[in-house]
């Protein structure tokens, strides 16, 4: 196993607050207010942080890309995606 090889993360592997120390400012914050609020839609997140949402929408891409956070389609409006922090402590 090469060194490339044991870096490289699993699809289904959660992540770890490392691999939120790299990112963005935007997306540390995302992913603080995640950590004291749990769920969250894409508009609260928006309104917590005070970023816009097309910042805010970034942010979670960026998340989602480094495995820390989870989404699931919201039950009460299926229109909207619910974001939860998912770091491997």
């Amino acid at each position: 196993m090469s060194a490339s090889e044991s870096l490289r993360q699993e699809p289904d592997e959660r992540g770890t607050w490392d691999d939120v120390r790299d990112l963005p400012p935007s997306a540390k914050l995302v992913a603080k207010v995640l950590e004291y609020n749990e769920t969250m839609t894409q508009q609260q997140i928006a309104d917590e942080t005070l970023l816009p949402s097309r910042t805010v929408r970034y942010a979670l891409n960026r998340l989602d890309e480094e495995n820390v956070i989870d989404s699931r389609f919201s039950f009460s409006d299926a229109r909207k995606r619910l974001y939860d922090l998912d770091i491997r402590s």
